[in-house]
């Protein structure tokens, strides 16, 4: 299986996953397999939940990247992976797992996704997402408040203290490795067509 592996970036709440799901639901899920980088966060059992909440969720840090990059070598040799389940609500990951399995295009999505040199160099397409800051941060409120339990409070807290100054040193930066900046994710059409165009021609549709 000839497989390409296309990296969708962009700061919290930028429209990464609205995008991502788009191309899956146009091509399904024989020819498009996804992997979060959200997924890979570590363990931190050692911990208890009091200070789990205090931990910097966004620095590069705080994933186990090494795990996704041994994924994605792994799906590209045509093997299924089992990837890590998060919970938010505990800031921990669980126990249990979900098998990926090969497919020919792999999405890899998440914040942090071109801060890491070896990831990048797995992927054969770069996608970033560019939205407003404020739009961003609405989007976020409502995703975690809604979405994951977490006060209104902890939200606008955690934003402030960790998510925008990491957004400002790791993922806006970042931007500068994509192959493709679309701005307003999967709400931007014409860029939807581009990618959904770029895929089926790898997919000879």
């Amino acid at each position: 299986m000839n497989t390409v592996i296309i990296g969708i970036a962009g700061g919290s709440g930028s429209g990464k996953t609205t995008l991502t799901n788009r191309l899956w639901k146009q091509f399904g899920p024989d020819e498009v397999s996804v992997l979060n980088h959200d997924s890979y966060y570590k363990r931190h059992d050692e911990l208890p939940y009091e200070e789990r909440c205090k931990l910097n969720y966004d620095h590069p840090d705080s994933f186990d990247t090494p795990l996704l990059v041994e994924h994605l070598k792994a799906l590209r040799a045509g093997q299924p992976v089992k990837v890590p389940i998060y919970d938010y609500s505990i800031h921990n990951r669980t126990d249990r797992t979900v098998t990926v399995y090969p497919a020919p295009v792999i999405i890899v999505e998440g914040i942090l996704i071109f801060a890491s040199p070896e990831l990048c160099e797995q992927m054969d397409m770069k996608v970033y997402v560019d939205t407003d800051a404020d739009v961003r941060i609405l989007r976020r409120i409502m995703r975690d408040v809604k979405q994951r339990g977490r006060t209104l409070d902890s939200v606008v807290e955690q934003y402030l203290t960790t998510v925008k100054p990491m957004h400002e040193q790791f993922v806006e930066p970042s931007k500068r490795k994509a192959d493709l900046i679309v701005p307003e994710g999967g709400r931007n059409p014409v860029a939807l067509q581009l990618l959904i165009k770029w895929v089926a021609t790898h997919l000879n549709h």
